[in-house]
């Protein structure tokens, strides 16, 4: 292959998303009129791209390292017209992957490390792995356990070791069907379908809640893969990143409710969250911004390399935000 032929490659992610850098396009449209390999590889991307909710994203004002993929993952596309309100999260961040995964292949990184002993390969089988019971429980199959983190360690290293035996690209491609169907499911496009409740992760919510759980999970590795290969990820776009807060904010709350020193907790563009005993004097007010919270309850910054400020009882006030960071389950 030329190595305008592998230029070109390079750029098809981003031409699948609309998102190349001005005077791209003619370059990637002139080369794909005469090599049929690509042309092949551009429309299964872009086919890929409509099935995920990708929508025309706009470049960004100048070129820089990653910038291409950082536009397309700033501007995730937003759901498609089939996809339900409660799905939309799910279906930006994991276009986002996707698009992130396309430039770890081009770059021929799959074997990064990345976390948890995992490289990047790995890191998508877990999350092949973390969809699966959302999977079943679409399809009506969803098993109560009362071991159920047990059960879910057990199985996610089962399928990280059954598919470290395959080329990265069928993991990959694994994941993306896999996310295809929970997508196309009716409760993916159906807020009534969604509405019945299930117990998965341990957690009872309603399966459209349970979306919103896998879109946090997917934003979280996106990041994590993004950091190991050198390509930043930017956090997901306001209105999505305000469902994934809203939503760790009701479990926060439901962990903490028999807490007896309440602490109120104010993320920004939210309303306050009393984290405790209702009853009891609020020992302590905090304040932080939404990106920080998702992440310290996702477990990726501890409270002392997150930003937050605090009144009252500071020594109170940092160890909920410890108690909250070991909630994480990712």
């Amino acid at each position: 292959m030329t190595g305008e032929h592998d230029a070109v490659r390079e750029l098809l992610g981003a031409w699948a998303l609309d998102a190349l850098l001005p005077g791209e396009e003619e370059r990637v449209l002139g080369h794909l009129a005469g090599c049929a390999l690509c042309a092949g590889e551009a429309e299964s991307l872009r086919e890929v791209a409509g099935v995920l909710g990708a929508a025309p994203l706009s470049a960004p004002a100048s070129p820089s390292a990653g910038g291409v993929l950082a536009a397309a993952l700033r501007r995730r596309p937003a759901a498609g017209s089939g996809t339900a309100a409660h799905a939309a999260p799910y279906a930006a961040v994991t276009a986002g992957l996707d698009a992130l995964l396309r430039e770890v292949d081009a770059r021929g990184v799959w074997r990064t490390p990345v976390r948890y002993g995992w490289d990047v390969q790995g890191m998508v089988a877990h999350l092949l792995a973390a969809d699966e019971p959302l999977r079943l429980a679409v399809g009506g199959e969803a098993p109560v356990s009362s071991s159920w983190r047990e059960d879910w360690e057990a199985r996610t290293a089962s399928v990280v070791a059954y598919e470290s035996g395959f080329a990265p690209a069928e993991t990959w491609g694994r994941w993306r069907e896999q996310v295809r169907g929970l997508l196309e499911s009716a409760p993916g496009r159906d807020a009534g379908a969604a509405a019945r409740a299930v117990t998965l992760l341990g957690m009872p919510l309603p399966l459209a809640e349970h979306f919103v759980v896998r879109a946090f999970e997917c934003w979280i590795h996106t990041d994590d893969i993004g950091q190991a290969v050198g390509l930043p990820v930017p956090p997901p776009p306001d209105a999505h990143l305000r469902t994934l807060t809203e939503l760790g904010l009701r479990l926060l709350t439901a962990a903490f409710a028999g807490n007896p020193a309440p602490v109120r907790l104010t993320v920004a563009g939210h309303a306050p969250t009393v984290l405790g005993a209702s009853e009891g004097a609020v020992r302590a007010d905090v304040a932080m911004d939404p990106v920080g919270f998702c992440l310290l309850i996702g477990d990726r910054v501890t409270p002392g390399r997150v930003s937050w400020t605090a009144s009252g009882d500071e020594a109170v006030a940092a160890d909920v935000l410890r108690q909250a960071q070991t909630l994480a389950w990712l």
